[in-house]
C-alpha cells in the first residue's frame, strides 16, 4: 500500500558515499559484507537516507538466518527470480495490488543502472541496495496477499516475530527454489468462492481499465478554499474549465456545477453534494480501489466458512443463504438508515419468534416517542403501542408527567403481536451486543424501493417465510440418529396460521454474517453498489493515495 505500515528505517544510499569498486570475482563477497554492515547499522535506527523499507525486522531476521547470502543476483548477473518478481509487481493490479507500494520504479531504476553502468556493476553497495529492496518488496507482497492492507499495524505479521520464521522465511525460500510466485500467492489467498469470483472479474476489468489518475475530491470538507481548488481542478480534468487555477466566484462555480450536472444527466441544482462528488470520483482507478478494498476485507475473515450460512451484504440490500457452494435462497432486505447503520456481525440464528411482540429500544423512545408523549399522552396509542412496567403491568400514559424525562423512561414501550406489528409475523434472533435481528415487516411495500436503508438497525427480510422453512429443513438434516426435533416446516405453517406468539428454538444454529461489500461479482460481471454508510470511502482515503 502507499501508506507504509510498521517500523520504517532508512538504508544507506550508495549516492551519499564514495562507492567501492571491486573486481567482478569479488563482488558477491563484497555484497555479503555490505549486507552485514547494513543490518548491523540498523541498531538504534541511526542511518539517514531517503530509501525506506516496509519490513526491516523480517529482512534482518532473514539475512541473519541465511548468513547474508544474496538471492537476487550471482556474480553480477540477475537470477531468474528477479525478472519474475518485477513482472508480478508490474501486473499487480490484476490481483488488487498497486506497483507503487513495492517501490517498483525505484527498483527498476537501480536495476537499469546495474545493467548499463560499468562502474555500478562492480559496486557491492549497489547490488546490496537492490538486494534488500527486492526482498522487501517480496515480503510486502506476502503481507498484502495474506492479511491485506486493512490491518492495524500491531496485527501485521511483519511485526510478529513468530511469523518471521513460520511464514515469511519458508515462502521466500520456496520462491527462490521454485521461481513460481503465482503459485505461492494463490496458496496464500482466501479460499472463499466469492473472493475468487471477484478476483477473476477484476482480471478482466484491470485489462481494460483507464489508468489516467484524476484529482480525488474529498467531501465533506474542512477547508472550503482547498475543496473548491480541488473541485475546479477536477472539473478542468473533465474538460469543463479551461484553467484549473482560475478562481471562480460563487456564481461562476454554480454555473460550472450546473453544466457538469447536465452533462451527466443529473438534476442541475448547481449545488455541491455527496452525489455530485461521487460521480466526479467514479473513475476506473476509484473503482479499482473499491475492488481492492473488498478483496482485502475477505483477507480479514476466517479462511473457512461453514457449509451452510446466511450472508447479509448491506450495500447490495441482499440476503443470501449459502448451502455448500450454491445459493439456496435470495431475498431483498431493508437495512439501517445512515444515522442508525446496521453493524457488522458474525453470529448464528438461535431461535425463531412467531407473531412476536416488539419492545421499543431506548434510542427510539428517546429520539421519537418521548417528544410526542410530552405533547400528548395518547401519542403511544396512536402508534399502536402500549406502556408497561418492567414486570409487564399496563400503565396509563396520561397519569405521568413526561416533562421530567429526557434521557430515558422507567417503563417499557411495547407493541402487541399481529399483522400490524413493526416486526411482522416472524423474528430471527441471534446473539449480538447491538440488539439487532432479522425480521418480517408490516411495511412490505418498502421492498420496492431502490434505496432500502430505512430501519433503525435491524434487517427486514422480504422472503422471511422461505428463510424460516430453510432453517427448519436444515435443522432436520443435521439431527443425529438418536435426536429429535420439536418442529418442522409443517408445524411452522400451522403455528403461523394460528397467529399466536411462540418461540421456536433452533437446535443446529445457522451461522449468519452481516458484512459490507460494495462490489460483488455475479456470473463474471462486476456489480458496484452505493457505499451507503461511506465505509469504503473512509478506507480508500486512509489506505490509498489522494493525489
Amino acid at each position: 500500500m502507499i501508506v507504509f505500515f510498521g517500523l520504517f528505517f532508512a538504508i544507506s544510499s550508495c549516492s551519499n558515499k564514495k562507492q567501492e569498486i571491486v573486481p567482478s570475482s569479488e563482488v558477491d563477497v563484497g555484497v555479503k559484507k555490505e549486507l552485514r554492515n547494513m543490518f548491523d547499522s540498523l541498531v538504534g535506527n541511526t542511518i539517514n537516507d531517503s530509501t525506506l523499507l516496509f519490513a526491516p525486522k523480517v529482512l534482518n531476521h532473514f539475512y541473519n538466518e541465511t548468513s547474508f547470502k544474496q538471492i537476487w543476483s550471482t556474480a553480477r548477473n540477475w537470477n531468474p527470480i528477479t525478472d519474475s518478481l518485477m513482472l508480478f509487481i508490474k501486473n499487480g493490479h490484476y490481483v488488487g495490488l498497486i506497483k507503487e507500494d513495492y517501490q517498483y520504479d525505484l527498483i527498476r531504476q537501480i536495476k537499469k543502472q546495474l545493467d548499463n553502468d560499468s562502474l555500478k556493476i562492480s559496486s557491492p553497495a549497489s547490488w546490496a541496495r537492490a538486494e534488500v529492496l527486492l526482498t522487501d518488496a517480496l515480503v510486502h507482497i506476502f503481507q498484502d496477499v495474506k492479511q491485506g492492507r486493512l490491518q492495524n499495524d500491531s496485527l501485521d505479521w511483519v511485526n510478529n516475530s513468530d511469523k518471521w520464521k513460520s511464514f515469511f522465511m519458508p515462502n521466500i525460500q520456496q520462491f527462490v527454489v521454485e521461481n513460481n510466485l503465482n503459485k505461492i500467492v494463490s496458496a496464500l489467498e482466501p479460499p472463499h468462492k466469492q473472493y475468487m469470483a471477484l478476483k477473476n472479474a477484476l482480471a478482466s476489468f484491470a485489462g481494460s481499465m483507464g489508468v489516467k489518475k484524476y484529482t480525488y475530491v474529498q467531501y465533506p470538507y474542512k477547508d472550503s478554499i482547498y475543496f473548491v481548488k480541488k473541485l475546479q481542478q477536477r472539473m478542468a480534468e473533465a474538460g469543463f474549465l479551461s484553467k484549473a487555477n482560475k478562481t471562480l466566484d460563487s456564481a461562476g462555480l454554480t454555473a460550472l456545477i450546473m453544466q457538469y450536472q447536465q452533462s451527466k444527466e443529473l438534476k442541475a441544482t448547481g449545488k455541491i453534494s455527496s452525489g455530485l462528488v461521487n460521480v466526479l470520483n467514479s473513475t476506473d482507478i476509484e473503482k479499482f480501489y473499491r475492488i481492492a478494498i473488498t478483496l482485502d476485507k475477505f483477507k480479514k475473515m476466517s479462511d473457512t466458512f461453514p457449509e451452510n450460512y446466511i450472508l447479509v451484504n448491506l450495500p447490495s440490500y441482499q440476503l443470501k443463504v449459502w448451502d455448500k457452494d450454491s445459493v439456496a435462497l435470495e431475498s431483498k432486505i431493508i437495512i439501517g438508515k445512515t444515522g442508525t447503520p446496521t453493524p457488522h456481525i458474525t453470529s448464528a440464528i438461535s431461535n425463531l419468534v412467531i407473531y412476536p411482540t416488539w419492545t421499543v429500544p431506548k434510542s427510539i423512545i428517546v429520539g421519537e416517542l418521548l417528544p410526542g408523549l410530552k405533547r400528548n399522552g395518547g401519542y403511544l396509542a396512536k402508534k399502536g403501542l402500549g406502556l408497561y412496567t418492567y414486570k409487564g403491568a399496563p400503565v396509563d400514559p396520561y397519569g405521568i408527567d413526561w416533562t421530567k424525562y429526557s434521557n430515558n423512561i422507567p417503563y417499557l414501550v411495547r407493541q402487541k403481536s399481529g399483522q400490524n406489528n413493526a416486526l411482522g409475523v416472524m423474528k430471527f434472533n441471534f446473539n449480538n451486543p447491538y440488539d439487532v435481528y432479522l425480521h418480517d415487516t408490516n411495511q412490505r411495500h418498502l421492498f420496492n424501493n431502490k434505496n432500502r436503508s430505512l430501519s433503525h438497525g435491524c434487517v427486514r427480510v422480504q422472503q422471511w417465510q422461505k428463510l424460516a422453512f430453510y432453517i427448519a429443513r436444515n435443522d432436520s438434516l443435521q439431527l443425529s440418529n438418536d435426536d429429535t426435533l420439536s418442529y418442522n416446516t409443517d408445524s411452522l405453517s400451522q403455528w403461523l396460521s394460528e397467529k399466536t406468539y411462540r418461540i421456536v428454538n433452533v437446535k443446529k444454529r445457522l451461522p449468519i454474517y452481516i458484512l459490507y461489500f460494495s462490489v460483488e461479482s455475479i456470473n463474471g460481471k462486476l456489480l458496484f453498489f452505493d457505499d451507503i454508510y461511506g465505509e469504503d470511502k473512509a478506507l480508500r482515503e486512509k489506505y490509498f493515495p489522494l493525489n
